[in-house]
């Protein structure tokens, strides 16, 4: 259901439409749902984490384009039935298009502004893909239909202008020469309102023409793009028509603009740190977008009645030149598109709550009168006036001659000026068209160049830009790189190239690539130093992150898919390489665990921008180098969970050897910001023609978004579990501590030993049979780390040092070991004394299931150490920390897929407590006798056999205990054991042979300790079978 294309015309507010795309690959291969549904114009989006959330939205159009639809032979997509509510180009054009184009036609200004996250379907309806056109080709095919079927009453003129607009500096993507530093001025006049100073428009008579024009725009965006080493995504693209009709019967000229236009992309960046960048989100990168939805917001709360201070409009470069179509002299509508994965609820939510405050805003259109019609109407009334005033003069003489010479003259002027108005066009038109047949001679040349030579085509991040260069290897040798002045050279630019970067060669059709000197080559994911024979289809990364698919001749190519070889299949390629990667079936089909996919393809995206920031580090001498890392949950988990992973970036300065780690959106931010100055870097050394050396830039150390105040660094994490204590037995473990990457960073000697209140340290008699004795009653106990060996962390760099962090249960702050320095083997002797007033239940699940988890923080010179906030903490006046409070924490979900091994432990030790029941219960029962019992001295033999049934019960505990203590040892060295990356078919042999001994082991291990447990229980209960008989 949908509202009809001529309700658009009844009021001036602005239309909003949602569109709903289909799942990607990436949302198909993490197995996700949809949580979008739609009934008529009503949008209902459903909070994956929670059932019971659910928000719902009315829009003025709504379109369905998720499923139910098949393609046809000629490739279009169609619903799979007639009258189907898959939502097709056609009906969306028939909804929004239609509309806006028969405001044009009217003489009003309008406006379409398309809105959501990068990939949710944005350039699919703006633009469209293959026959599957899009708003914006079907818009301007019918405008110029329109044009010829009232051509005999109506002369229409068309003018096109295409401009970008990245990081607040606006591009002409027709202009033909260089791009001006800085980008083109937006200034503001009384009449036009805010206007792009420069730019180029050109006239138009057809739509193929329009068409080509937008092919070149997006050529001029594609390079622009490689160039400024911009995301495209961060980038607004605006295409502006200019239309004028001129009604001669009725003397009337109507003048409007269309602007369509194609937002940045609007996902949010999430941050799994809890840090703040010192640096703002990259200052100009967003204040287009950031700025856009404050005006709305402004605009939405004037509509319902609010006082409005100020809109600002004036606060970005985007917003300006939108002003008219936001709140102004148009007739605007806005197409808001959905991903509806579940993985993508926060993009989609907040794009919906964006859409929904745009719908409010009323805008004030008016049909506009051209002020050239204008200017000629007043030339021609005033030759009027002229005229009159000469048929008036009479022969009075010389006076009278001279004033008529004067107006004749007058008369002449005007005439050549209304002449001169009216062939503008004309002139503009034929300077238009033989640029046109410029183009279209080039496409001609291209297609006849593609039948004959292989060539390399730019792969982009944004596949509308995609396939836009081809560059040709003819026959011969070739040199690719900066160089464009040798006649035998192919010029690209991007971060990383050289002046002559590779040679390609072309002989006996047979085209090798042999990489020069110093330069960065990769074919296929493999960096190659070698002259290399290059085939069809083969993947070529040049320099930092410059794409390119080599095509081979067409003899090779056949009737091969190239599509499937997108940026993300370069980016894949490159990570499998470093030993990243998603195992797939013998069909293809990716099986891998959606909590990976998702870190998967965040270091996919991340890969060519950290490249990008090394090679801008390296040109500005900034001696900053940046490294991809997966960060593991499971190791800051205390229950060891093996959690959603997480990508960070590490940053080391390699003269200082400082290090710093940042969250991906961290790193993004800083990106962004390095481009700027990589910028003010490149046209300051462009405007001192500085050809040689690299010149270092320097930055006040608060604005260098390569630089960071030192701070702590988080090295690993090491569980020292607690199941011990409920049974009130002592641990000593030596501990590994594991790196985000599952190295080790330190051993760390660590002790759990129960205690009276004072700290005295308990005997074998107070060991507890059943944790659930300690209930309600005090329990305390010590925390003892002994000594960290092996540090890496201080191995690396002798001026550096540690702290141990942990927390225990509730306690509202974690505590810190002393910082130790200069000492790979620190000796920390450091013991803190815990206790529970009143054991509660939740305590007792909390030792029995977790861990506590012990942090190794390394520090760097300059850092400030780490403490604790003790006020904040409940003690005694002993010293003695204070756990299992009156709010006791709620806890944490158990992870259902425990190893086997778990499971196995787990189901022993719920017989012993079946078993431990059933002695109770014969406690229980001898007890009755004993107190029946006539003689005391029996009575005393019986106590004594029950004393020594508990006391053998505990021992066989206390060896069972310790024995768990090697076999979770060799679990964690299981988990550790990687192949080497190196590894060929012997090395991998090697591994699974090893592999098989450890598995033994651990199996043998385990089965000899509960065995031994079973056997222990089995003669504790024989014993006290027998000795009850006896006595009975």
């Amino acid at each position: 259901m949908r509202a009809k294309a001529t309700d658009m015309h009844s009021k001036d507010c602005v239309k909003v439409a949602i569109r709903v795309r289909p799942f990607n690959k990436r949302e198909r291969d993490a197995g996700s749902c949809c949580i979008i549904s739609m009934v008529s114009t009503s949008i209902s989006i459903q909070d994956p984490r929670d059932s019971q959330s659910r928000r719902s939205f009315c829009f003025d159009y709504a379109y369905w384009s998720h499923s139910g639809f098949t393609r046809d032979h000629g490739g279009l997509y169609v619903p799979e039935e007639p009258g189907g509510r898959y939502a097709d180009q056609d009906r969306v054009f028939q909804d929004l298009g239609e509309g806006i184009l028969d405001n044009a036609l009217q003489g009003y200004n309008a406006t379409l502004l398309a809105y959501g996250q990068t990939g949710s379907g944005k350039s699919y309806s703006m633009m469209g893909y293959g026959p599957n056109k899009g708003l914006v080709p079907k818009l301007c095919d019918r405008l110029f239909q329109a044009i010829r079927d009232n051509q005999e009453n109506i002369q229409c003129q068309v003018f096109f202008s295409m401009l970008e607009i990245y990081n607040e500096q606006v591009v002409d993507l027709l202009s033909r020469g260089s791009r001006a530093p800085g980008g083109l001025r937006v200034r503001e006049e009384q009449q036009r309102g805010f206007y792009v100073e420069g730019l180029r428009t050109i006239p138009c008579e057809s739509a193929p023409q329009v068409e080509q024009l937008m092919e070149q725009g997006t050529r001029t965006r594609t390079t622009a793009a490689t160039h400024m080493n911009a995301n495209s995504s961060r980038s607004h693209m605006l295409i502006i028509l200019q239309l004028k009709q001129i009604l001669s019967k009725e003397s009337i000229t109507k003048q409007s603009n269309i602007y369509l236009v194609d937002l940045a992309g609007s996902e949010r960046q999430r941050s799994s740190g809890s840090e703040a960048d010192r640096l703002k989100e990259g200052t100009a990168i967003n204040l287009s977008l950031t700025t856009l939805g404050n005006v709305i917001s402004a605009l939405a709360d004037m509509a319902v009645g609010k006082k409005v201070v100020h809109i600002p409009y004036r606060d970005s470069v985007l917003t300006k030149l939108l002003q008219s179509a936001l709140g102004g002299n148009s007739r605007t509508v806005m197409i808001a598109t959905l991903s509806p994965a579940d993985i993508c609820y926060e993009e989609s939510l907040s794009t919906l709550r964006y859409a929904e405050r745009a719908k409010r805003i009323q805008n004030r259109a008016v049909v506009n009168e051209s002020p050239t019609e204008r200017l000629i109407k007043e030339l021609k009334a005033e030759n009027a006036r002229l005229l009159q005033r000469l048929n008036r003069m009479g022969p009075e003489g010389r006076r009278a001659g001279d004033e008529s010479k004067e107006l004749r003259q007058l008369l002449t002027h005007n005439e050549l000026q209304i002449r001169a108005i009216q062939t503008l066009w004309e002139q503009h038109l034929q300077e238009a068209l033989k640029d046109w047949e410029q183009q279209y001679a080039n496409i001609t040349q291209e297609r006849r160049m593609m039948q004959m030579h292989p060539y390399i085509l730019n792969i982009n991040e944004d596949a509308q830009l995609s396939g836009v260069v081809k560059l040709f290897i003819q026959e011969g040798e070739w040199d690719i790189g900066l160089c464009d002045s040798s006649p035998r050279s192919i010029c690209i630019r991007g971060l990383g190239i050289q002046e002559r970067h590779a040679v390609f060669r072309n002989e006996r059709r047979r085209v090798t690539l042999t990489p020069q000197t110093g330069s960065k080559v990769i074919i296929n994911g493999n960096a190659v130093s070698q002259t290399t024979e290059l085939q069809h289809l083969d993947r070529l990364i040049l320099g930092s992150n410059s794409t390119y698919l080599f095509i081979g001749y067409p003899s090779e190519r056949g009737g091969d898919d190239w599509s499937r070889y997108d940026y993300d299949y370069f980016q894949s390629e490159l990570a499998a390489a470093e030993g990243i990667s998603l195992g797939e079936s013998s069909a293809g089909q990716c099986h891998a665990d959606p909590s990976l996919l998702a870190v998967f393809y965040d270091y996919i995206q991340l890969m060519p921008m950290v490249a990008e920031a090394n090679q801008m580090s390296q040109e500005l001498g900034k001696g900053v180098e940046f490294k991809l890392e997966i960060k593991n949950l499971a190791l800051s988990d205390s229950k060891g969970h093996d959690l959603q992973k997480d990508t960070v970036v590490r940053v080391t300065s390699t003269g200082s050897r400082q290090v710093w780690m940042w969250s991906k959106a961290k790193f993004v931010n800083r990106k962004f910001l390095m481009e700027e100055v990589y910028q003010r870097y490149l046209a300051k050394q462009s405007q001192d023609n500085r050809e040689e050396g690299v010149t270092a830039v320097t930055l006040p150390r608060d604005k260098d978004p390569f630089w960071d105040p030192v701070e702590p660094l988080l090295l690993g994490t090491a569980h020292l579990w607690l199941q011990s204590l409920a049974f009130r037995i002592p641990l000593e473990e030596q501990l590994e501590v594991l790196g985000s990457e599952g190295t080790e960073e330190a051993i760390l000697q660590a002790q759990l030993v129960p205690c009276t209140s004072t700290g005295l340290p308990l005997g074998e008699d107070e060991i507890l049979i059943d944790p659930s004795e300690a209930l309600g009653r005090r329990m305390d106990f010590q925390l003892v780390l002994d000594q960290c060996c092996g540090v890496r962390w201080i191995r690396e760099a002798r001026n550096r040092g540690l702290q141990i962090g942990f927390r225990v249960f509730d306690c509202s702050q974690p505590l810190y070991t002393p910082a130790v320095w200069h000492n790979v083997n620190p000796l920390l002797d450091h013991r803190v004394h815990f206790a529970s007033l009143h054991t509660s239940q939740c305590l007792l699940d909390y030792l029995q299931s977790s861990a506590v988890v012990l942090e190794l923080w390394g520090l760097q010179e300059g850092c400030t150490n780490l403490r604790a906030s003790l006020e904040v903490m409940r003690m005694t006046a002993e010293g003695v920390f204070i756990i299992d409070d009156s709010h006791p924490p709620e806890a944490a979900p158990v992870d259902s897929e425990l190893g086997c091994s778990v499971r196995a432990l787990q189901q022993d030790l719920n017989e012993l407590k079946s078993v431990n029941a059933s002695l109770r219960k014969e406690n229980h029962s001898l007890r009755e006798q004993l107190h029946s019992a006539k003689n005391g001295a029996e009575g005393g033999r019986v106590r004594l056999a029950r004393h020594s049934s508990d006391a053998e019960f505990a021992r066989a505990l206390k060896v069972f205990y310790h024995s768990m203590t090697s076999v979770r040892g060799q679990l964690q060295r299981l988990r550790r054991h990687r192949p080497s990356e190196e590894s060929d078919l012997l090395g991998l042999r090697l591994f699974v042979d090893e592999q098989s001994l450890l598995l033994r082991d651990f199996s043998e291990q385990l089965e000899h300790s509960v065995s031994t447990l079973k056997q222990d229980v089995a003669a504790i209960v024989r014993r006290k079978r027998e000795r009850s008989g006896t006595w009975s």
